[in-house]
């Protein structure tokens, strides 16, 4: 049977108009970008047995640094800075690196440090997301802990533990506390607790179930907004609570959701 072309006229009339009644939506990138965000702060992941497996504790979780003030000052690497020009200014860094804390547990010396690169490094790759985009950021910051000199997370590469970020003081890369370890998705052995607190928090404290406290103090990344604590948690011990107080003692928050 032949096609009646005036019939075909008025199909694809019809197609068209039903088309442009209901516009396809666009991905729903922020919501996915801003669920992810908040899964992160809620839970974040500890282990190095295998890639990227991790142990997540509560996010909302903003501490000071465990233990005595480190008087490691902060380090530069990367590119050096270039002698001052004639206006009399300097190079920034390109990459640039703070020891937050460090010291020996179990009889095995550990570290964190913090170290945020300036722009993208060459060899990391950004998330794609489902609409074919790339998560947001045009820097990088990178979270290293190291345990008995293995660095936990290793197997994901050397940009594991690391995450974009939109310039020097991204809020998204605030508010996530996690516990770290080498063994058992960082539920046993020696397990490093790491927190990026707000701007009000000066430092907490960390009730142990040995009935040990351990004070801690905030660390920023020097020329950012960034900052973190670290502290060790022995094999065979658990937190019981955390405090956090400001710079004038006074307690802001009492978290007891920690395993």
């Amino acid at each position: 049977m032949t096609p009646d072309p005036e019939q075909e006229d008025r199909l694809r009339a019809a197609f068209a108009r039903s088309r442009d009644a209901y516009p396809s939506s666009r991905p729903p990138v922020e919501r996915i970008l801003t669920f992810a965000r908040t899964r992160r702060r809620r839970r974040r992941a500890a282990a190095a047995a295998t890639a990227g497996a991790a142990c997540v504790l509560t996010a909302a979780l903003t501490l000071p640094f465990l233990g005595s003030h480190p008087s490691a000052g902060p380090a530069h690497t990367g590119s050096p800075s270039a002698s001052p020009t004639a206006t009399g200014t300097a190079r920034t860094p390109d990459t640039v690196t703070v020891r937050v804390a460090e010291g020996t547990t179990d009889g095995q010396p550990w570290s964190v440090a913090l170290e945020f690169h300036r722009t993208l490094p060459e060899g990391y790759t950004r998330l794609v997301l489902p609409d074919g985009s790339t998560t947001p950021g045009d820097a990088l910051l990178c979270q290293r802990m190291y345990i008995g000199g293995v660095r936990i997370d290793h197997q994901g590469g050397p940009w594991s533990d690391c995450q974009p970020v939109t310039g020097t003081d991204d809020p998204q890369a605030g508010g996530n506390t996690g516990l770290w370890g080498l063994h058992d998705k960082g539920t046993t052995g020696t397990r490093l607790i790491v927190s990026h607190p707000g701007p009000e928090v000066a430092y907490g404290v960390l009730h142990l179930s040995d009935g040990s406290q351990v004070k801690a103090f905030v660390i920023t990344l020097p020329g950012t907004g960034y900052r973190a604590w670290a502290a060790p948690v022995p094999g065979g011990l658990t937190i019981t609570s955390v405090d956090e107080y400001d710079a004038g003692d006074r307690r802001l928050g009492h978290y007891t959701d920690w395993r």
